[in-house]
């Protein structure tokens, strides 16, 4: 599974930056979503394997995640997170480009203060509508990290727990080897400790306006100097 989901789901920051042009001139189309890569479905030849390599032990911390139920749950919570965010722009979108729509046609009897007035009002709300959609990228971001990172907390221990029941001498990333005996791979064992012990937790998308600034540093203390 891959969880860069952001990207893939074509989001509306990406639209949202093509309203930088000008402002009384809101029609564009929208940017099309980015067009998923084609599924190769050459497997190739069988590979016939040697014996396994006693205390050898491999394994995929991404096909773990991505194998597993709460592993699923993120990349559907995070669709849905992703969703909500493309709806809260793409409706903000339209309602500067129907403004520009209306602006642009009433150019022709609008004197020059007024239309000059007007359209720097629209070109305020189109960069704050930037602004906006490159933190919501940022959130969501932080959101994935964070999502992910619970689940790589609640699996690092059970990695130590397979490990050992596997007696492995040593633990090779799936992912930096090119072929390997499937019989040395723990990663399902993982994924079965895993599902036991946790199959979704709530979380939101992470507001970063919301974030309470850093204290300010309390200002040196003022002495009077003495008179002599």
């Amino acid at each position: 599974m891959n969880f860069k989901t952001f990207a893939a789901a074509g989001c509306a920051a990406t639209a949202i930056l093509g309203l930088a042009g000008q402002a009384a001139a809101q029609q564009r189309p929208a940017a099309p979503a980015a067009t998923p890569p084609v599924a190769q479905t050459n497997a190739g030849p069988a590979v016939t394997h040697g014996a396994p390599v006693p205390g050898v032990c491999i394994l995929s911390i991404q096909g773990a995640i991505g194998g597993s139920t709460v592993g699923r749950y993120v990349d559907t919570r995070m669709q849905q997170i992703i969703q909500q965010v493309n709806a809260e722009l793409n409706s903000e979108r339209t309602a500067i480009e129907n403004e520009g729509k209306t602006l642009d046609t009433q150019r022709a009897t609008l004197d020059r203060t007024t239309l000059e007035q007007r359209t720097a009002a629209l070109q305020v709300r189109v960069n704050a509508l930037q602004r906006k959609a490159a933190q919501r990228e940022r959130e969501v971001q932080a959101t994935e990290q964070k999502a992910i990172g619970r689940v790589g907390q609640e699996m690092e221990p059970l990695i130590r727990q397979v490990y050992q029941q596997r007696q492995c001498s040593v633990l090779l990333s799936r992912e930096a080897i090119v072929l390997g005996n499937p019989a040395m791979d723990i990663t399902p064992g993982v994924v079965q400790a895993l599902n036991a012990k946790i199959t979704q937790f709530a979380f939101d998308r992470e507001r970063l306006d919301q974030q309470a600034p850093a204290a300010a540093a309390p200002a040196p203390a003022q002495t009077t100097p003495q008179r002599r």
